[in-house]
């Protein structure tokens, strides 16, 4: 993949309210862009959109300028996400479930035994996933999004329910992608973590992406909520 995953004047509004604005937004291979936004702000919709797991009312999504309801199935081997909770089947064992998304995938099975180091599941290999904890199960998620090296990777609050060994894990992982040329997308309401890793910061407010923030930066937190205030202000 050379172009990464772009939509343009994307939008999807619900009769309840809430959803997404012609947004624009690029994912580009070598970098890591960090989403932010307050709760309800249309993190996880927005997501939804660049996967095809919503349609957009209007707009369009392209993945290596291909749009997304053209691309062939081989092509979204090659995209790794994790929205909402983890894609495994409680009744699993750890490993079973890493050993059947890499199959989907058409990953081999050393892919597994590396997840299982890199996100500290070894121990828990052999027990079913709805034994496990909150962070645990989230650690699975997390290993079967980025297990077979995805070239496009979205992530909704990854670190939900992580404790610190699960967040630097995943901090390394996202780092070491990104390094092998992977564009990456992250959501989070938490600056400080994604700071640490992202290349921009993007900033989603009421369903309109209002603009960015440069992730290290002074003052980087009163620096988001003013400009949530500036556009609060503009839109009454």
């Amino acid at each position: 993949m050379s172009a990464g995953l772009v939509a343009s004047g994307v939008r999807r509004m619900f009769p309840a309210g809430g959803g997404v604005e012609s947004a624009d937004l690029a994912m580009r291979p070598g970098e890591i862009v960090a989403l932010v936004g307050l709760n309800g702000a249309g993190k996880t919709t927005l997501m939804r959109l660049l996967l095809g797991m919503l349609r957009a009312e209007s707009g369009r999504v392209e993945l290596d300028g291909v749009p997304l309801e053209r691309l062939p199935g081989s092509t979204w081997a090659a995209v790794g996400h994790l929205v909402d909770a983890p894609l495994v089947y409680p009744e699993l064992t750890t490993r079973t479930a890493l050993e059947l998304n890499a199959r989907l995938r058409g990953a081999g099975r050393g892919v597994v035994e590396a997840a299982l180091q890199d996100f500290g599941l070894t121990e828990y290999a052999g027990r079913r996933i709805r034994a496990l904890s909150l962070g645990n199960r989230q650690r699975v998620g997390l290993a079967a999004a980025l297990q077979h090296r995805p070239q496009v990777i979205v992530l909704d609050e990854p670190t939900n329910g992580l404790d610190p060994a699960g967040v630097i894990a995943l901090r390394e992982q996202l780092l070491a992608r990104r390094d092998d040329g992977a564009a990456v997308l992250v959501s989070s309401h938490h600056l400080d973590e994604v700071a640490r890793t992202a290349d921009r910061i993007v900033v989603l407010n009421a369903g309109r992406l209002i603009g960015e923030l440069a992730p290290h930066s002074a003052g980087l937190e009163s620096m988001f909520f003013e400009m949530l205030l500036r556009d609060d202000e503009v839109r009454a």
